[in-house]
């Protein structure tokens, strides 16, 4: 797997992308020589033939990825495919008649267009079934050995099933609470951890996965020390959780971990940095989005009586409660007889109106003042309401750590995971949260939002 923005990416993701900008660039390569009747090359290298493709290029890998293409590139229907094809040129016909308009100097010829997208949709798609059939296989798989008792262990066979793209399998458990023989996710336990030396020879697996349920008597040092200084690569499953998943297991973390962690916590240059930043983007947004906050408001008026604007106290940086804005989305008595309740999916006290701006992610609008205000970020933890943080403190270790960086209009647990309505599903977002924390940086804020504007065209998670 490849770090980018500070996300672990599959290698085959990569692979994937750098040979389907080749192949789309050939395609319209081709298409130039095929319909021009000038001199191609001329075309292509003296009169910036090259440099017009290049914004074609971007709307078609951009349009790929707005599809999950890049995500999810493994082929389970071929005629969702083919359609999904079809949508990402037509939209990149669209894009590039609207970049005519206005620089004509970008103009692509319609027959190239045509052409280009006919071609690139034909090679996309046998190189997309070609790819998802044999790529692993031409690639190779890395296999973990997964040594130890540990339920994580499991959690993370179940991830790799659900996910094959990733390109890892597991190889079997080496683990004394089973029998031998025993299938555990797919994969046969191979014999307990007094046979862990003659189980890596006969397997020889990528990496040795260890996650023990009792560390100080069962933990076979002697021989993960010979096995590591022989050159096999030994990792604790909680840093394997991490980066496959993107999340910190809290079922494995420790006081020591956070309090000795080099890592765990946000670093003062970066929230410089990130300070800086969402006052200039706020500021910017907030003109920009002026229109658009004018319409919202508007529509929220007309649709039903009450205030535009929904204030509420929410817990900040360092437990500091401040006031949240947002376009009202509910109907103005929509707590008088539940009192403070998490919203839920298909929420009756939601508005027409405000089901249309939650989806599209407009009542969040007002929220750049927020940040403009220094009370938010554009990323970071959501923030919760005073009520609940007192609760779930309670219930669920190292929940206030959350409150260590300011909190955001949007975050690494909004593009990774669903509304929370359990206590389970706040866990989930808390262990999404603390690898945000971990690995806080310019660029891994640039990934979620960038991934974010692909959550708002898309109308998910919104509740």
């Amino acid at each position: 797997m490849t770090r980018i923005f500070r996300v672990f990416v599959p290698a085959t993701a990569v692979v994937l992308l750098i040979s389907e900008i080749l192949l789309i660039g050939s395609a319209f390569i081709i298409a130039v020589y095929m319909t021009l009747d000038v001199d191609p090359w001329v075309n292509l290298v003296y009169d910036g033939g090259l440099v017009h493709l290049i914004p074609v290029l971007v709307t078609i890998l951009l349009g790929m990825y707005f599809n999950d293409l890049y995500s999810q590139f493994y082929v389970k229907s071929r005629i969702v495919l083919l359609q999904q094809l079809c949508l990402v040129m037509g939209g990149a016909f669209l894009v590039q008649g609207l970049l005519s308009y206005i620089v004509p100097d970008l103009r692509v010829s319609v027959h190239v267009m045509a052409w280009g997208s006919a071609l690139a949709v034909v090679v996309i798609y046998f190189w997309r079934v070609l790819f998802s059939t044999f790529a692993i296989k031409v690639m190779g798989r890395d296999s973990l050995l997964m040594v130890g008792g540990s339920p994580l262990l499991e959690d993370i066979a179940a991830h790799l099933e659900e996910h094959p793209e990733l390109g890892w399998e597991v190889a079997g458990y080496v683990d004394d609470s089973h029998q031998p023989g025993d299938i555990l996710r797919r994969a046969k336990v191979l014999g307990g951890l007094p046979d862990l030396k003659e189980i890596v020879q006969a397997t020889n697996p990528t990496r040795i996965v260890v996650g023990m349920t009792e560390r100080r008597n069962r933990m076979p040092v002697a021989d993960l020390l010979e096995l590591r200084f022989s050159g096999c690569i030994i990792e604790e499953v909680a840093t394997v959780f991490e980066r496959l998943c993107g999340r910190v297991c809290l079922k494995e973390l420790r006081p020591a971990q956070l309090i000795y962690s080099g890592e765990l916590g946000p670093r003062p240059q970066n929230v410089v940095v990130q300070t800086v930043l969402n006052r200039i983007i706020a500021a910017v947004g907030l003109i920009v989005a002026s229109p658009l906050m004018a319409l919202t408001a508007l529509a929220v008026k007309l649709s039903s009586p009450g205030p535009i604007l929904y204030r509420q106290v929410r817990v900040g940086m360092d437990d500091v409660p401040f006031t949240v804005y947002k376009f009202r989305s509910m109907r103005l008595d929509a707590e008088a007889d539940t009192g403070a309740v998490v919203a839920s999916k298909d929420d009756p006290r939601v508005t027409r109106v405000g089901k249309i701006i939650r989806r599209l992610r407009f009542d969040e609008l007002p929220q750049l003042y927020n940040t403009l205000k220094g009370d938010m970020s554009i990323v970071g933890p959501r923030p919760e309401r005073p009520e609940f943080v007192r609760d779930l403190s309670q219930k669920i270790p190292y929940y206030r750590q959350r409150h260590c960086v300011r909190p955001g209009i949007t975050g690494w647990a909004q593009i990774n995971f669903k509304y929370g309505e359990t206590l389970e599903d706040t866990m989930r977002k808390l262990e999404y949260d603390l690898y945000y924390i971990k690995n806080m940086s310019l660029s891994l804020d640039t990934y979620i939002i960038f991934h974010t504007v692909k959550t708002m065209l898309l109308s998910r998670g919104a509740q």
